[in-house]
């Protein structure tokens, strides 16, 4: 006789997931198609969490839900069924009741498939750093500077507690306002601001020995306070931003420099949008972009970027892409704290919104996208144009993207203005390892292909991939 199943109570997990999204327990219980009573009963360990509301989870929740009932025996049937739906595999998916019956009848098989997947998933992702070798013309390489800071935020999830949690503390001590960095930074650490030149490519400049900070002229007021934060954040945390460093892993002297820049970037960030308000105030408006900058006196590509670093334990916001690419199309700034893992190198796929943003400054492009693996995500795209100060300088160039997946469309105003399940744009990582075979705008065959040429036959793309 069977050994009868362990019932899982775990509600305290599930409570806590739903609070990291802020979600109201109606709000949940709507996701996962139970009622409120039913969700207060699981989450006050009253009932078990059932194989129902596991699915359900995963279904919602792929990312977020992982570690609800992770030594169950549901997690084997979520596993397996994942592995037999991925919609980026060339065919047939296999149904749940069909899963459901391999998994009891042939258990070997079943595990066998998983792991099989697992293995593919992981080629995926070696495939990734590979593309991103050959683009970046490394090869074997050690990594360059930049791509080791990179790298280590990406690691870190893009959010520092400990910076973040002394920003939140150092904003309720410093008035609000450029005024009020200016006279935090005089008071406190005797430095005084003076106006430069605004014509040239230096943004600001400090001066130790006259204890001075030059800011160039003519910015406008959402650079300048995040000119005079960063220069705040590089005396008030020096200590944190030194130990974080040293507990980094990073060796190389520019490697060490950079990331100490990368910080007090991410600092002065979080010390002009708090997170705790930030995070609130993002709620309340569902993410819009022009009324977070104008509420925080920011810029619209500052309050995109904090968005993505909302990964506090506990407290965690919205699970938002971002990036930043330029005219040619190369990504100059990632992140993503969802499924979503673009090039790091080079350009994005020509299909995505971003780029058609690029040339159409200030005017917001919404986008449902859907990638190799089935996952649909909602981007907002926007092209902005960074003033030179000066006739002889071209201004800078370039768009911003901000996206999340579908299933928090409700919580994205920009998803408001696409028709809910409606027909999404077909998109991939990059030309070299999206695996679609039938994309007009392919530049190039994925790796490992094999391509047929038929002299006779003229198509968009002048061969066919099998």
């Amino acid at each position: 006789m069977a050994a009868p199943r362990r019932r899982l109570f775990e509600g305290f997990r599930l409570r806590d997931l739903r609070r990291r999204l802020s979600l109201s327990q109606a709000s949940m219980a709507a996701r996962l198609g139970i009622s409120v009573p039913y969700l207060s009963q699981i989450e006050n360990n009253d009932r078990p969490i059932t194989d129902i509301v596991l699915l359900a989870l995963a279904r919602e929740f792929p990312l977020e839900a992982s570690e609800i009932g992770a030594q169950s025996e549901t997690s084997a049937l979520l596993r397996t069924i994942d592995a037999a739906t991925d919609s980026s595999i060339p065919a047939d998916r296999i149904d749940e009741a069909d899963v459901r019956r391999g998994l009891e009848q042939q258990p070997l098989l079943a595990r066998r498939l998983v792991a099989l997947h697992e293995a593919y998933r992981r080629s995926q992702a070696q495939l990734r750093v590979l593309d991103d070798r050959f683009d970046s013309g490394s090869g074997d390489a050690a990594p360059l500077p930049w791509e080791e800071v990179r790298d280590w935020f990406q690691a870190e999830g893009n959010y520092i507690d400990a910076i973040d949690r002394s920003a939140e503390v150092l904003a309720e001590a410093v008035d609000e306002g450029i005024g009020g960095l200016e006279s935090r930074l005089l008071r406190w650490h005797g430095i005084a601001v003076l106006a430069g030149d605004g014509g040239g490519s230096q943004l600001s400049h400090f001066d130790p020995a006259a204890r001075t900070l030059t800011i160039a002229g003519g910015l406008p007021p959402e650079s300048r306070a995040f000119l005079l934060a960063h220069r705040l954040v590089r005396h008030e945390f020096a200590n944190e931003m030194r130990l974080v460093i040293d507990r980094s892993g990073l060796a190389a002297p520019a490697s060490r420099e950079l990331l100490s820049v990368g910080l007090a970037n991410y600092a002065a960030g979080a010390l002009l949008m708090p997170y705790a308000r930030f995070r609130s105030a993002a709620r309340d408006v569902r993410h819009d972009i022009d009324r977070l900058r104008q509420r925080f006196g920011v810029s619209f590509e500052q309050a995109c970027h904090r968005l993505s670093t909302l990964q506090r334990p506990g407290e965690a916001g919205l699970p938002f892409f971002f990036c930043r690419v330029d005219m040619a199309g190369n990504i100059t700034k990632r992140h993503s704290a969802t499924r979503l893992q673009f090039a790091a190198l080079g350009g994005a796929c020509p299909l995505w919104v971003v780029h058609e943003a690029v040339a159409i400054p200030d005017r917001i492009l919404v986008q449902l996208a859907e990638m190799p693996d089935g996952t649909r995500y909602v981007s907002m795209a926007k092209g902005l144009v960074k003033p030179s100060g000066s006739y002889t300088r071209s201004p800078r160039r370039y768009a911003v993207a901000l996206g999340c997946e579908e299933a928090h469309a409700a919580d994205f105003v920009y998803a408001d203005a696409l028709r809910p399940g409606g027909a999404a744009t077909p998109i991939g990582a990059s030309c070299r390892i999206c695996p679609r075979l039938d994309c007009d705008q392919r530049a190039f065959p994925p790796a490992g292909s094999v391509i047929e040429i038929d002299a006779d036959r003229r198509t968009i793309v002048p061969y066919l991939l099998r």
